[in-house]
């Protein structure tokens, strides 16, 4: 039974009693009045026993419990896990802001209240005050990842956010840089080069910095993070690597680079200590302004050209209408640090590398990434395509007269005259030969598998024509009678393969299957088939699919005939 007491110096009283797993707990009744105390007691004490009978979920009313604890003190648990899993200063401030701004602005001070209608009127007030997708997109993605977190720490039963949606961040970019073209960079690399120092940097290290950042698609703060140790230089495939503290992903970078660059690295590396930073960039706000000064530099020698060298004013008055080197473009682009980084997939989409290439590259999480950003400047197939849909097209007609799929024999009879499963006729096409008797009928015929229906189709391309008609009245196992009755074709499976097999005047080797190919005379000793011996006597010399095409009619009528009766 619970008790209840008093502690020295306390008004209130305490109660003991044992949960529904048979631990002992003490806990303040709130209660002055004992009897009062002992109700409180008495009842938490009966709910631990509904609770060990299973009358009452223990881990439901916990989810509860935790349901009803305040925002805040979830956020502190929140921001726990995000260090643990090593997200970086600016991601956890960024995170936790927007959602106490989403609490603040919809009153929520505990869990239970967050709910998908006050997400979604918080993200229309962040458009309403000109925030761009992306910005929204950070915002309601940083609270769903909250919620999510909450139902998979069992503080939420369920996810009140999973029906909302995140903004598409490429339907309203405020910022949209571009990408700096090749022509660009030769007055860029020289004016850098032949530039006044700039934030403590020289001319030529400002000039190495950005060359590495095309060639690697590194960002700035990885840029920044490079010790000499982190460089590998020699060897046909040199390569620098990036530590997954100073990535984005948080995962290792290997970005090969050019022998050359590599070559003008080692020169610059010489007289530093290992672990000395490859670069000695300004901070992240200030390497914007050092590489639009060079770009402006840049554009005025080339403004200059037009006067000094080309002596052409009209050309001046062009290249200033132009917005060559310019740090935004006619289409609203700009030029900062991170278009060095954009440069690179744009160069390598433009160069026909493939898009899973690229992604590697880019260190894109997916492919659609990668085809979002860089899918349009990828080498466009749709013109040839159509071409080759033209051909297929232009070739139809012929196709469905060659092989008899436009309902009408290749000889232009009503495929209604042809019995069974003979639709149409089977050609073969083969130089006109005489007749010469062929040997006698031996053998049974083996039975195939199951059985296969004759195929219409054109079997050779060359020569005169011989149809082979089958009757339903004129088949006998495992053979194929001509319509005139004069000649049938029989095929014999031995037992050994690869053996040489006598076909009247000719021999023909096979390996597999080993078929041998009979012609018999049948009821008219006198008449014989002067199209079907040829194809006897051209047998060695048909092409693959020509005899295999024939040994399927022969079988498929053997298949279909059952055994044959003995005479």
């Amino acid at each position: 039974m619970a008790t209840v007491y008093k502690r020295e110096g306390r008004n209130k009283y305490y109660a003991a009693y044992f949960d529904h797993r048979g631990k002992r707990r003490w806990k303040c009744t709130g209660a002055t009045d004992k009897q009062r105390a002992q109700r409180i007691a008495n009842k938490w004490e009966a709910e631990a026993a509904l609770r060990r009978e299973g009358v009452i979920d223990a881990s439901l009313e916990s989810i509860q419990n935790e349901a009803n604890r305040s925002i805040e003190s979830h956020l502190k648990d929140f921001e726990a896990k995000l260090r643990t899993a090593k997200r970086s200063d600016k991601h956890i401030r960024e995170s936790l802001r927007a959602i106490r701004s989403s609490a603040a602005r919809n009153d929520w001070h505990t869990a239970a209240e967050i709910a998908a209608d006050g997400v979604a009127g918080y993200a229309s007030s962040l458009f309403d005050k000109g925030r761009a997708a992306r910005t929204v997109e950070k915002h309601v993605g940083a609270i769903k990842q909250f919620t999510k977190w909450l139902v998979e720490g069992a503080k939420l039963q369920r996810d009140p956010l999973a029906s909302v949606k995140k903004p598409n961040p490429q339907s309203d970019r405020k910022l949209e840089r571009r990408e700096l073209t090749r022509e660009e960079w030769p007055y860029l690399d020289a004016a850098t080069r032949a530039g006044p120092e700039r934030y403590n940097m020289t001319g030529t290290e400002r000039a190495l910095l950005y060359l590495t950042a095309i060639q690697t698609a590194l960002r700035s703060n990885e840029l920044r993070s490079l010790k000499r140790g982190q460089l590998y230089l020699h060897g046909d495939n040199p390569y620098i690597t990036c530590k997954p503290r100073s990535t984005k992903n948080k995962k290792p970078a290997k970005q090969y680079i050019l022998p050359d660059l590599a070559a003008q690295l080692r020169r610059h590396i010489a007289t530093k200590a290992p672990k000395a930073p490859v670069f000695g960039m300004p901070s992240q706000f200030k390497v914007a302004a050092m590489i639009r000064s060079d770009l402006a530099d840049a554009r005025d020698a080339w403004l200059k050209e037009a006067l000094d060298e080309l002596r052409d004013a009209d050309e001046y008055a062009r290249r200033q209408e132009s917005d060559f080197l310019a740090t935004a473009n006619d289409e609203g682009e700009v030029f900062d640090f991170h278009a060095l980084r954009h440069t690179c997939g744009a160069w390598l989409a433009r160069a026909g590398v493939h898009p899973n290439v690229v992604k590697t590259v880019m260190r894109h999480s997916t492919i659609r990434m990668t085809m979002d950003t860089y899918g349009h400047l990828f080498p466009g197939e749709e013109a040839s395509a159509v071409h080759h849909l033209g051909e297929i097209l232009a070739e139809k007609p012929e196709a469905l007269k060659a092989t008899g799929t436009d309902d009408l024999a290749v000889d232009g009879t009503d495929p209604g005259t042809h019995m069974g499963q003979h639709s149409a006729c089977e050609t073969v096409r083969l130089p006109e030969r005489g007749a010469t008797p062929c040997e006698a009928e031996e053998g049974s015929a083996k039975k195939n598998e199951s059985p296969k229906s004759l195929e219409n189709g054109n079997l050779g391309d060359s020569c005169e024509s011989v149809r082979l008609r089958a009757k339903n009245q004129a088949r006998g196992a495992g053979r194929i009678r001509t319509a005139d009755n004069g000649f049938a074709i029989r095929c014999d499976v031995p037992e050994s393969q690869g053996k040489t097999e006598n076909l009247g005047a000719r021999t023909a080797h096979w390996t597999t299957p080993a078929v041998r190919l009979r012609a018999m005379r049948c009821e008219d000793p006198g008449f014989a088939d002067p199209g079907l011996q040829a194809v006897i006597e051209a047998w060695a010399d048909l092409p693959d699919s020509v005899r295999a095409k024939i040994v399927e009619i022969i079988q498929s009528n053997q298949s279909t005939q059952g055994p044959r009766r003995p005479r």
